[in-house]
């Protein structure tokens, strides 16, 4: 059988079979959170959050708050779309290091319209294959909301957020003509100026569904034409809250 000798400190020596050195190499798990309901975190999620040297994640806060509901402590490193180079630099030298860390999102699957995916392709590069990236699935949102949506969903396409302002015009005229069934996220912000300029451009036939606080205890779906479904949100103005998935059919 083959063993491989490593010099460690204070002139010990450790043979190693080449499974263990596996184990040893750097981990850069991408791991799914519930979007709401707690219960939907799964149990390898759960393992790795333990297991791991350190979670890297959007907000701290967030991130705290659910493992400590799962008496899971571990450091936090806060990764986000304004985190400059410093930030990016101590990543690359824990894994350099060897160390094992889980990226974590706010809710759902990280870098899926997250910053993570630009970490992720930055590892891609500057490893290769030295670093281990593995994904831990679970919840999201898109699939969520199409699961239950009642829509074409054998081939859609997902746009993530909507240009805040320049693009935003094109991003809402180009849904009028999509042949494939649409999915994008909107703040509750701008969810009533997303409706309006669905109610401006698509035309008649095309169908709208809003799925709202997917997994809570007040998740709803309301499902017609853009000008029912902005209607609706206008006569319940009380609901305009939580996290919206669109549908465009």
């Amino acid at each position: 059988m083959l063993f491989f000798c490593i010099a460690l400190p204070h002139g010990c020596i450790f043979y190693a079979l080449p499974a263990m050195l596996e184990f040893m190499q750097a981990h850069l798990y991408i791991v799914a959170t519930p979007i709401g309901n707690l219960e939907d975190i799964t149990l390898r999620a759960l393992r790795v959050l333990k297991e791991c040297d350190m979670v890297l994640c959007e907000d701290t806060r967030v991130t705290r708050k659910l493992l400590t509901h799962f008496d899971i402590q571990k450091p936090l490193v806060s990764y986000h779309a304004h985190s400059g180079f410093t930030k990016f630099d101590k990543v690359l030298e824990l894994l350099k290091e060897g160390k094992t860390l889980a990226l974590v999102s706010d809710a759902g699957t990280p870098t899926i319209s997250d910053p993570g995916a630009v970490l992720v392709a930055q590892v891609r590069e500057q490893f290769g294959d030295e670093v281990k990236i593995e994904v831990v699935p679970g919840a999201s949102a898109v699939t969520g909301a199409l699961s239950i949506a009642g829509v074409p969903a054998d081939s859609f396409l997902f746009l993530g957020f909507p240009p805040h302002k320049k693009g935003r015009k094109t991003f809402f005229d180009t849904l009028a003509t999509e042949k494939y069934t649409t999915v994008f996220y909107e703040s509750p912000h701008r969810i009533m100026k997303a409706l309006e300029s669905l109610v401006e451009r698509l035309p008649a036939t095309k169908k709208v569904v809003v799925v709202r606080e997917l997994t809570k205890i007040h998740e709803e779906v309301v499902t017609g034409t853009a000008s029912y479904v902005l209607t609706h949100f206008q006569e319940h103005a009380d609901t305009v809250r939580g996290e919206f998935v669109v549908i465009v059919v």
